[in-house]
């Protein structure tokens, strides 16, 4: 079950991938966008080629799925209406890929009625391959070797655990959160998929995104290829993200851990979200 579906997305994402490698090649130059928080975010013609070739792809594939992408035009009353929504992001880290860090990754996912169940994740500048249906496991391939499972890491003390942070996006909050904690190490990287993915093969245990920002499009492949591989990925107060409701953000923010852990990161991050102002905010 969803061979066929992963398959797809796997041709499509590569295919994407191509076409953004094209891209990087050249001097690109940022726009800006105002999202549907308001927040000004980088998009290049690169990010809506790969929209493009993502997009058609599935439709063809698919025509009677929903397709939710970050750089196309919603329309949530259909979307919340499908019992099969595609998710993608055709650029995950636009800001590694204008800084040519080579931190950036085409992604798509595969939510079945509010639930992933298909991810990929594919980095084109480092020809590393995440993949994962729900179950049927996740693997990773690095530069066309040969695929290999994924299985998150059972460490669960605080001290001997690397944490994987944003390498654009440092907050000063993550310094207390690593204080507090007593990480062993931080390893900064781009792209949400990236950092998951990390924590899927076991070099990173813990993922944690204060921000409020993230869309599905950041969170649901990702999701499926850490869940195949033992970990777990929820929002900062262990709720569930549900991929079929109309407001695409991540109010919750992401914790992404391994499953030896995750509980016990989320009972101590709750101190520290109460001293940081945070609340819970139940999405529409």
């Amino acid at each position: 079950m969803l061979e066929h579906e992963l398959e797809t997305a796997i041709r499509i994402a590569r295919e994407a991938g191509r076409k953004v490698l094209e891209y990087y090649a050249l001097e690109i130059i940022a726009e800006e966008k105002v999202g549907i928080d308001n927040f000004a975010e980088p998009v290049t013609v690169a990010d809506r080629a790969s929209s493009r070739i993502i997009v058609d792809g599935l439709r063809a594939e698919y025509p009677g799925d929903y397709i939710l992408s970050e750089e196309e035009l919603d329309e949530p009353t259909l979307r919340v209406a499908s019992n099969r929504v595609w998710i993608t992001d055709p650029i995950d880290g636009t800001w590694g890929f204008l800084k040519k860090d080579g931190d950036f990754a085409v992604q798509i996912g595969l939510a079945i009625d509010g639930e992933a169940a298909v991810g990929v994740v594919y980095l084109p500048a480092q020809k590393r391959l995440y993949y994962g249906s729900r179950g049927n496991g996740s693997f990773v391939e690095n530069d066309g070797e040969e695929s290999t499972p994924l299985h998150a890491n059972n460490n669960s003390d605080f001290s001997k655990m690397n944490l994987a942070v944003s390498r654009n996006h440092r907050s000063p909050k993550i310094s207390r959160i690593i204080s507090e904690f007593g990480f062993a190490r931080e390893i900064q990287r781009g792209s949400v998929g990236l950092k998951v993915g990390l924590v899927a093969e076991g070099v990173c245990d813990c993922y944690i995104h204060l921000s409020p920002r993230t869309k599905f499009w950041d969170t649901c492949g990702p999701q499926v290829i850490l869940e195949e591989a033992g970990g777990r990925l929820t929002d900062l107060f262990g709720e569930v993200i549900k991929y079929d409701i109309g407001d695409v953000q991540n109010h919750g923010g992401i914790v992404a851990a391994n499953g030896a852990a995750h509980t016990s990161i989320i009972e101590r991050l709750q101190p520290l979200l109460d001293e940081f102002g945070r609340v819970r905010k139940t999405a529409a």
